[in-house]
């Protein structure tokens, strides 16, 4: 999904982490090398061989302000497939991002032409047809998101109402007369998150300094990163992502809080204190705890097993989609095998009349899944069949 802020002015002083893909998600740039355990700056830290390609683009990118004097680049992160940036408009500007963007991918269509000029322009063979692209590990490094240099704090940004979870879809088969690049390198569109809160850049920066070990750890415990878009679990179907194998675990409990206990906030009860006790011990003994998370309670319960690595299967209402990734705590629940994250298909879910039912029924469904045995049907299949 190609994610932008809706009512949003791109041309106003803003800072913004954009995401690119190749078209067919080709792995172009480069390559990931080194080992995931090992520590930041070490000579087998994770990190990008860029492809001669992936230099270019790189290059591309850090060299926009000579284009637009008004933009800073803050950091870049290049991956085979895709690249992260992060583009600081210092001042509101005649054009607006998407066009700063359309010029940036116009260049990034030369190189390709020139490196690959043989490249039909309709046609995105598959990744395993695409040649190999040479390699060459003598070109230099890209900086590390944390050797860029600090960039000044933004504090004027103007605060603008957080509306990033507000999404437009692409469309296909309206392409805009100006967007001449579909087809060729990069895939159609771009998306972009608003900086507008304090310590995002920091974390930002962390996110995209962090992609290339998150890669190596998905391509070295496969296991651990299943994803199923379509997992029918005693006849209802999920989307899942995680550790499947907690599914047949034996021993699984429900985190079931009320929101209140006798007029009282439930957390402010003996009722917490005891369940959470309770469940901890469970938990750590063996047990995985199943909850969709709804009452504060319950989303106290989830940070405690994400915080301490003990397993839980989390019920969540948000599809998982094929490129879709969790936040980065329960990323690493998913490294160390303690997590598998569950998402009913919302075609399959009845119409709700309150948040009540709604909630009624996912903490139904987390109940279910308690119920698993080493009998109960579960089989992957062809979301599309």
């Amino acid at each position: 999904m190609l994610r932008r802020c809706v009512d949003h002015d791109y041309t106003d002083r803003m800072m913004y982490m954009i995401t690119m893909t190749t078209e067919g998600r080709r792995p172009l740039f480069g390559r990931i090398v080194g080992r995931c355990d090992a520590p930041a700056g070490s000579k087998d830290a994770p990190r990008i061989e860029l492809s001669p390609l992936g230099q270019r683009v790189s290059d591309e990118w850090w060299g926009i302000p000579r284009y637009y004097p008004q933009v800073e680049i803050i950091a870049l992160q290049m991956m085979p497939d895709h690249m992260h940036g992060i583009i600081f408009i210092k001042e509101k500007m005649e054009k607006d991002l998407s066009r700063i963007i359309r010029g940036f991918k116009t260049g990034c269509g030369r190189s390709y032409r020139e490196l690959f000029p043989d490249a039909a322009v309709p046609a995105v063979p598959a990744v395993s047809a695409v040649p190999a692209v040479p390699y060459v590990p003598a070109v230099p490094a890209v900086p590390a998101v944390s050797a860029v240099p600090a960039v000044p704090a933004v504090p004027a940004v103007p605060a603008v109402p957080y509306v990033a979870t507000q999404s437009r879809q692409t469309q296909q088969g309206q392409r805009p007369k100006e967007d001449r690049t579909h087809g060729l390198l990069f895939a159609r569109g771009f998306n972009d998150k608003l900086l507008l809160r304090r310590g995002q850049l920091d974390n930002w920066r962390h996110y995209l300094s962090d992609n290339p070990r998150r890669l190596l750890m998905r391509r070295e415990y496969p296991g651990l990163f299943q994803r199923a878009l379509c997992i029918k679990i005693d006849g209802v179907r999920y989307s899942a992502f995680g550790n499947m194998l907690l599914l047949r675990q034996p021993d699984k409990k429900q985190v079931h809080f009320h929101r209140r206990t006798n007029g009282i906030p439930t957390e402010n009860t003996p009722v917490w204190e005891e369940g959470r006790r309770q469940l901890t011990a469970d938990a750590k003994g063996g047990c995985v705890l199943v909850t969709p998370g709804i009452s504060e309670c319950e989303k106290r319960m989830k940070h405690i097993a994400l915080d301490e690595h003990l397993r839980l299967i989390h019920v969540q209402t948000d599809p998982i989609t094929d490129y879709w990734k969790p936040e980065r705590s329960r990323f690493e629940a998913c490294a160390t095998g303690t997590l598998l994250i569950l998402a009913p298909w919302a075609e399959d879910m009845p119409e709700f009349k309150s948040d009540y039912e709604r909630f009624h029924y996912l903490n139904h469904l987390a109940e279910a899944i308690c119920n698993i045995s080493h009998e109960t049907p579960i089989s992957i299949q062809n979301p599309h069949a």
